[in-house]
């Protein structure tokens, strides 16, 4: 908006120069901590959530031209480092041990939830294609992102290289999530589907009367825990060892295959792709090393905080008229996903004779997260289902970023 002010002012389009790091480096921290003290502490910001008012701190500086849309610190730190760190330390919890044993039907539905996003993205592509281009890469993201989470969004984006149209697809996927919640829980207490499914949490909370909100659910999810200097060291040392290993992998077996023929191209992206195995040594690790992981605290406490620096960078090149000119669209690509998953949840959950609470949060689980579904689970009083749904949502991060990379192939074939 004032880019030409500060051209002719300062002989730059923004007025913080791109060369200028700890400037841009002190507004992005400050922007994320501000985004995650609002959101634990006040309701109306945590029902947006921290991750949008980051999103939205960064389009308005970037709009305004107080940031550059390009740098070192976006391109290179965050994308490049931020990002592949973050996940390890976010897929600790992921023992598939612990999730097989302890998630009972709720990993039935969540799983029947995550097909059903799947069939919904090849179906939005192919009624959509034509009107937006590069819609390869949202449909990827938009499978990781409503069968795992941010963190799959985030390593699909990076492998797919999507572009400026992933600030637009955050925008309506986030403002999808919104509604959609506020439809879970108008569901949870319309008489239709309570008249149609049972629903024992529901009815436990009603007897022991109305919840008491005396803090925002974000707020009651990252409550305090301990953590010492040994605790920040490892966990990094761990994440670091994961992407190298990681990286090695890829490059190695990538080598192998050639990049020809439909078959090889899919093969070649999926095995040749960092982020599958960096999904993938990050599970085995959890998984066989739970006693190892056990000992360790804040992982997902770092791990959250790397990904929110990576949706504030997300938000820096997206241009509002190119929002509003791309965003409805992407509205209904997300809206078609967003439905099909919900028809495959509750259908099935009725002919599986499941209960109303278990469909609608490994339904949340799916479209946005273990942390989303969890923090739902608390604010309706559900708590003996908040420990399950944290676990099959966090597998969720796990099958996300396989099945992205999977959908896209296929699209970009």
């Amino acid at each position: 908006m004032f880019a030409d002010f500060f051209l002719a002012r300062l002989g730059r389009e923004s007025l913080i120069a791109a060369d200028d790091t700890w400037a841009l480096l002190a507004l992005l921290m400050v922007s994320v901590a501000l985004a995650i003290w609002l959101e634990q502490k006040y309701m109306w910001a945590s029902k947006i959530s921290g991750a949008i008012i980051a999103l939205l701190i960064a389009l308005a500086a970037s709009n305004l031209s107080i940031i550059p849309t390009s740098c070192v610190l976006y391109d290179d730190i965050i994308w490049g480092y931020a990002v592949p760190l973050g996940i390890p330390l976010l897929l600790l919890q992921c023992n598939m041990k612990k999730i097989w044993k302890e998630t009972g039907r709720m990993m039935v539905i969540f799983l029947i939830g995550a097909v059903g996003t799947v069939v919904g993205a090849f179906a939005a592509y192919g009624l959509l294609h034509p009107f937006i281009p590069g819609l390869e890469g949202v449909a990827a993201m938009m499978t990781g992102s409503y069968i795992g989470g941010g963190v799959n969004f985030a390593a699909l984006a990076s492998e797919f290289e999507v572009g400026e149209i992933k600030a637009a697809a955050t925008v309506a996927d986030n403002l999808l999530m919104a509604l959609y919640f506020f439809a879970l829980i108008f569901i949870a207490g319309m008489k239709f589907f309570r008249s149609h499914f049972t629903h024992p949490h529901i009815d436990a909370v009603t007897e022991n009367g109305a919840l008491e909100e005396s803090q925002t659910q974000a707020a009651a999810y990252w409550s305090r825990k301990d953590i010492s200097l040994k605790d920040i060291a490892m966990n990094f040392a761990y994440s670091v060892a994961v992407v190298f290993a990681a990286k090695l992998i890829a490059a190695f077996i990538g080598g192998l295959i050639p990049d020809t023929g439909v078959v090889l191209h899919m093969l070649h992206t999926f095995f040749g792709s960092e982020y599958v195995w960096i999904t993938t040594v990050s599970m085995a690790c959890a998984t066989f090393g739970e006693k190892q992981v056990a000992k360790l605290s804040g992982s997902q406490e770092i791990g959250t905080y790397l990904i929110y620096l990576f949706l504030f960078v997300i938000g820096v090149p997206a241009s509002i008229s190119k929002i509003i000119q791309e965003t409805p669209l992407l509205l209904v690509f997300t809206g078609i996903m967003v439905v099909v998953n919900m028809l495959f949840c509750f259908v099935s959950g009725k002919l599986l004779h499941f209960d109303l609470e278990d469909i609608i949060l490994a339904s949340n689980a799916n479209i946005g997260g273990p942390t989303t579904a969890a923090g739902m689970a608390i604010s309706q009083g559900w708590s003996a289902l908040v420990g399950p749904v944290m676990l099959v949502g966090t597998f969720g991060y796990v099958i996300g970023t396989y099945l992205g990379i999977l959908v896209g192939g296929i699209l970009l074939v």
